[in-house]
């Protein structure tokens, strides 16, 4: 992320609102907002602006100051690391509650670190119930009440707390591209970000659905710009049962939306399973660009290598399964299981050790400019002039004669066929006419669409056409 605006990073212990007062802030439903505590737990940035000040928000997870063991210990880390950059730490609490040993706690965290807070006493729905925070001035000089719901004295925080910010620090629009990571929960998608990026942007663990929010992450490399969105792992329908876990494949899959680019990651040690092609499909469904990330190459070869060793049982001979051949062979399976986006690029990385990580960044420039690409009328008519349309048509069918194409829009590239058809075209054919497309021009990793122009005006000379009268007798 940028650090030249100011940051105000939000802090405070489990379901105190900190996620719906960064909603709120940002104008935006970035963040997870259930009854449930412990929803986020990444760090979510967002942009937000008042009176003319621009300055960048910061959601973390429900700190728990004494608890350092598994994921509670993971959100307090990532939260120190926003606290280190803030130029400001708003500790928001519960006015319903009043204070708690937890509150205070975390309050001498932040003095200690030399991040004095400034308290924003939430869930306080009208002036009536402000002099609820007036018990909280024992954790600072600075408090607030405020409804994050419902909107009561954001104005007067926001005053506060901005008054020492340069005015005119509106972040300029960037021209950077979006690619969000999707698949199964615990295939290393949030390891893979952390290595694509350089640093421990997402929380990772062996747990399962690590991930609730979308994690954005804008990144430089070699002179471009990207912003990699950490999806939620999209379990099926009948394996999600909290509340935030629905959400999080809901948002996951609206985070899509947003993309450019799909990363869709899968376990090579484990195969691409019938829910992996599921979640290709709703990349493929929204039109997003695919590239194919088979993690955990390492331990694949490693399995592989063994099963090699067993089944020749010949001491002091080497291994042959090379990284090499394992690819040769592991490809094809994939592309079997992925049938329906073959145009989508393949790589096998470790986003572990980083081995052929660097490899995504090639291709994610590859496809996009395959995404954007426009083809002059002129040249698509003289590559269609060769096409063998009979190829395409099966014998049951109208002979298909295309009078003219058009690429209409990219992003994805959709061309307009002009056809003497009466009913849509036949999937099969729309596939053929897509393999000869991709052949003669280079759309990697983009979905093609067409749309048809039918040809209606024959049809409706017959239709129209008075009925044929008899001639009368000419009397003789």
């Amino acid at each position: 992320m940028t650090k030249e605006q100011p940051s105000i990073v939000i802090v405070g212990r489990p379901n105190v609102g900190k996620s719906t007062l960064f909603n709120r802030l940002t104008g935006t439903r970035r963040s997870i907002v259930t009854n449930e505590p412990g929803i986020t737990r990444d760090r979510i940035y967002g942009k937000a602006e008042w009176e003319g000040r621009g300055f960048e928000v910061v959601d973390t997870g429900g700190i728990v100051p004494e608890d350092k063991a598994g994921i509670p210990g993971e959100i307090l880390r990532q939260a120190r690391v926003a606290i280190q950059n803030a130029s400001c730490v708003v500790q928001v609490v519960d006015g319903r509650e009043g204070p708690v040993p937890l509150d205070q706690e975390l309050a001498q965290l932040l003095r200690n670190a030399g991040k004095p807070p400034v308290i924003a006493v939430n869930k306080v729905d009208s002036p009536k119930q402000a002099d609820w925070a007036a018990q909280f001035y024992k954790l600072s000089d600075q408090v607030f009440p405020i409804s994050a719901e419902h909107g009561f004295g954001i104005d007067t925080l926001l005053d506060a707390i901005t008054q020492d910010f340069p005015v005119g620090t509106i972040p300029a629009t960037h021209n950077h591209i979006d690619v969000a990571i999707i698949g199964r929960p615990n295939v290393g998608k949030s390891t893979l970000l952390n290595q694509l990026v350089g640093a421990e942007r997402s929380i990772v663990s062996p747990e399962p659905g690590t991930t609730r929010d979308a994690v954005d992450t804008l990144l430089e490399y070699h002179g471009k710009s990207y912003r990699f969105l950490d999806t939620a792992g999209i379990r099926r329908k009948g394996k999600t049962k909290l509340i935030a876990e629905k959400l999080s494949v809901i948002m996951a899959r609206q985070h899509l939306e947003r993309a450019d680019v799909a990363l869709l990651v899968a376990d090579a040690s484990v195969g691409v399973t019938s829910h992996d092609a599921t979640i290709a499909s709703y990349a493929e469904q929204s039109g997003k660009s695919v590239i194919v990330v088979m993690n955990k190459f390492d331990l694949a070869l490693q399995a592989a290598q063994a099963k090699a060793a067993k089944e020749r049982a010949v001491p002091g001979k080497k291994n042959n399964m090379s990284p090499s051949k394992l690819l040769s062979e592991y490809e094809p399976i994939v592309r079997s299981k992925l049938k329906f986006v073959s145009y989508a690029p393949l790589v096998f990385v470790s986003a572990l050790t980083g081995d052929r990580v660097e490899k995504v960044f090639t291709l994610i420039d590859r496809v996009v400019q395959a995404r954007y690409r426009r083809i002059p009328t002129g040249e698509l008519n003289r590559w269609l002039s060769g096409v063998d349309l009979d190829r395409g048509t099966s014998p049951a069918s109208r002979q298909v004669k295309i009078y003219y194409i058009t690429q209409a829009s990219s992003a994805p590239p959709t061309f307009v066929l002009f056809t003497n058809q009466t009913k849509p075209l036949h999937f099969s054919f729309q596939r053929f006419l897509e393999n000869r497309l991709r052949a003669a021009f280079d759309f990697v990793g983009t979905p093609i669409r067409f749309t048809q122009r039918l040809k209606k005006g024959a049809i409706r000379q017959e239709e129209n056409r008075p009925p044929i009268k008899a001639r009368p007798r000419k009397k003789r």
